[in-house]
């Protein structure tokens, strides 16, 4: 597999993920908070990265870039899952307070101040309205942002067999 399929293959990959949170927010009615969203920013960074890769497919320090940065997203997304996962193993009595929208804390904040409101989490962000196979949705983000990390350093800094020519 050469390494433009391998990033073609993660780009596909973030596509099916965000695919499937639109499918939960606008089939499934389940409302994301404002972790869930910052969770789909990074998918969605992660698989830019590897379009863009694929598009480009670089040769030598190219490749180590890219998956560079591709771990620096994957990581910042795992970061976000962690800290959702945190929220929702609180007790009840523990978890803070349902918050302000992010459209309304966008419009009235600086993006630091939002940053810092958001990933302090709330109440909302403490609900579980979904699992699979026991796991709520941000613990499948977080599997799934290190398969991809792992999956962006495989594909660019794999060494290719020597080609064989006669």
């Amino acid at each position: 597999m050469t390494a433009r399929s391998a990033n073609l293959l993660g780009f596909l990959a973030c596509a099916g993920l965000l695919a499937y949170a639109y499918y939960a927010q606008f089939v499934l009615h389940l409302e994301p908070c404002p972790l869930c969203i910052f969770q789909r920013v990074g998918v969605f960074a992660v698989g830019v990265v590897f379009a863009i890769a694929a598009a480009h497919d670089p040769a030598g320090w190219g490749r180590r870039v890219y998956a560079g940065i591709l771990t620096l997203a994957a990581l910042a997304t795992i970061g976000v899952a962690l800290r959702q996962l945190y929220i929702q193993s609180l007790p009840p009595d523990s978890v803070p307070a349902c918050g302000a929208s992010l459209d309304f804390m966008l419009k009235m904040f600086s993006l630091a101040q939002v940053l810092t409101k958001v990933l302090s989490g709330s109440g909302e962000c403490a609900k579980i309205d979904w699992r699979f196979l026991g796991l709520a949705m941000p613990a499948w983000v977080l599997i799934a942002a290190l398969g991809l990390g792992g999956w962006g350093l495989w594909a660019n800094l794999r060494r290719r067999p020597p080609v064989l020519r006669f």
